[in-house]
């Protein structure tokens, strides 16, 4: 019986014959000089697999490079196996913790009894990454039972990972080799160290920073930048998970297991009131002052402002001030007047979908004592309405105006600075899912947005992981530049929503066909919400946050 049989390159755009069980690096290695580029991994009808994956029956296959959103994934995970193996080799008994993203890198901290981290140990861990790198070292991707896996991370110490692998429940685990350590991660590797020779490890804090390349020119690392703010409030949200006992995924499934769900959302929301409260404090005392007229309140998409802007109101209510909110979205030109970005879509992201003009006009006539008519944006329609809803200023009145450009200084720069305060609101998701996977705050804002358009707005799947490569964009463009402008930073995202999402999340994307390219993403995201326990949202209460995606809100919207 032959074994010859055809698959369709999708970057050639034709079928290639191969052998059953040959690799995806074996079939690249036949095609490289047509396919101009050296992938990092590829997607196999629609789903990304690493390069080491044998080919048995006919696929559609499409390499990716380093550059793609799967490609730049895989490039950092393999960094950070090689940054663990050489704390391995160079710190015996040394516990490598990759914390979260910040400043263009990601965070890193040591632990082991007397050990300081510092130049010298920086440098030290750079030279022996570099090290691997020249001794091209393959990836060795494993698959075993996962008791057998639980045995080998138990035998390195890595107690984190034994705590997930118990609470999933999973028959069989995925691990990697690299030389005499294994790992697990969420996601694929590279097949060979000597793919990832464009990094650096920079001194951070009380750790370091690992840097990948940087995506504009990937043949140099990328430079980090100031997000001082930034740090604080992933500072403060990892002590509290230090003190509630829940510091990655295992420990909450855990939690769950243990019938802990109901007393980890009352804390968590517990948390969101105070820090709540505290800045409506503060902006009081500015208002006392002669300050502080107008609250602006930002942050990317799917942050939760609009909840947080309205528990903001009721906090400023009890300090006997008068709130009058004004959401940005409502001054969204009409559609077909909204700009248009490189690749030929809509850009809502931008400063000027919104009609500047307009807002500025009734800004002005609101602080001059008029009362103002203000507008509704119909997102069904995408065209801009009025119902009644008018408003005017008195002395105890403050306006909170939310949207993504808040703190685009471009925005009210006509306003007196002493008369804004300004709030930076996002997920800083600060739990993860091991010391070496991390959560990234975009996939916990993403399967909100995923979950909130299907409810709300009646868009699928399919359309919101197809545009939000292009909300990405535009964030790095005209939101994220500003962060660093906030009076206060409030993390919105809740240590237990993750579980609760679960189901809601799990049920929207399983209507991603195979067939279309957005399954990749779907399917990735499939398998990250895997590792979380499901948690009823019944516990989860009317004035939450949270309940602005899943819906069974008390606040109007």
């Amino acid at each position: 019986m032959s074994n010859k049989l055809k698959i369709y390159c999708k970057n050639i755009d034709r079928y290639v014959d191969i052998t059953g069980g040959e690799t995806l690096l074996d079939i690249f290695s036949r095609l490289s000089d047509e396919i101009k580029f050296t992938p990092i991994c590829a997607r196999v009808n629609n789903k990304t697999e690493d390069l080491q994956f044998p080919v048995f029956a006919p696929k559609m296959v499409e390499f990716l490079p380093i550059t793609s959103s799967s490609g730049e994934r895989t490039y950092i995970r393999s960094l950070c196996m090689m940054l663990y193996k050489s704390v391995v080799d160079c710190f015996p008994g040394a516990r490598l913790r990759i914390e979260h993203s910040i400043s263009r890198g990601y965070y890193c901290r040591l632990i082991g009894e007397g050990l300081e981290v510092n130049d010298e140990v920086v440098e030290t861990l750079r030279n022996h990454m570099h090290k691997l790198v020249e001794r091209n070292i393959p990836f060795e991707r494993k698959e075993r039972l996962t008791k057998d896996v639980i045995s080998i991370f138990e035998r390195q110490g890595l107690n984190d990972k034994v705590t997930l692998l118990k609470t999933t429940h999973e028959l069989y685990t995925v691990y990697y080799r690299l030389d005499n350590v294994c790992d697990s991660y969420y996601g694929n590797l590279a097949p060979f160290t000597g793919m990832l020779r464009v990094f650096d490890l920079k001194p951070f804090k009380e750790g370091f920073l690992l840097l990948a390349f940087n995506p504009a020119n990937t043949d140099e690392p990328q430079q980090p930048i100031t997000q001082e703010k930034m740090y604080q409030a992933f500072t403060d949200y990892v002590k509290f998970n230090h003190i509630v006992g829940v510091r990655n995924v295992g420990q909450l499934n855990k939690a769950v297991e243990e019938g802990e769900s109901a007393m980890l959302i009352n804390v968590s929301e517990a948390l969101h009131n105070k820090r709540i409260s505290t800045i409506a404090d503060d902006i009081t005392e500015r208002f006392k002052s002669g300050g502080a007229k107008i609250t602006m309140i930002a942050g990317p998409s799917s942050s939760g402002k609009t909840t947080f802007t309205k528990r903001l109101a009721i906090q400023l209510i009890t300090n006997l001030l008068e709130p009058k909110m004004i959401s940005l979205d409502d001054y969204f030109v009409d559609r077909h007047h909204t700009p248009i970005d490189e690749n030929g879509e809509f850009d809502y992201e931008s400063l000027y979908a919104l009609d500047l003009e307009l807002f500025n006009s009734d800004l002005n006539r609101l602080l001059a004592g008029e009362e103002v008519e203000l507008p509704y944006y119909n997102f069904a329609t995408g065209m801009r309405e009025y119902r009644g809803n008018k408003i005017k200023l008195n002395d105890r009145s403050i306006l909170l105006i939310e949207g993504i450009h808040g703190l685009n200084p471009e925005l009210t720069k006509h306003i007196e600075p002493s008369m804004k305060y300004r709030i930076y609101v996002s997920a800083l998701t600060t739990i993860s899912i091991d010391d070496h996977n991390w959560i990234p705050t975009t996939d916990n804002r993403l399967l909100r947005r995923i979950i909130r358009d299907n409810k709300f707005r009646g868009t699928n799947a399919i359309e919101t992981i197809k545009r939000w490569p292009s909300v990405r964009r535009g964030e790095e463009k005209w939101i994220f530049p500003y962060q660093e402008n906030a009076d206060s930073t409030f993390n919105s995202s809740l240590l237990f929503e993750l579980g609760v999402l679960k189901t809601r999340g799990e049920e929207v994307l399983r209507n991603v066909p195979r067939d279309r390219p957005e399954y990749a993403e779907a399917n990735r995201l499939r398998t990250f919400l895997s590792y979380f326990n499901h948690i009823d949202e019944a516990f989860v209460p009317s004035t939450s946050l949270l309940r602005e995606f899943l819906g069974g809100s008390s606040f109007k919207y």
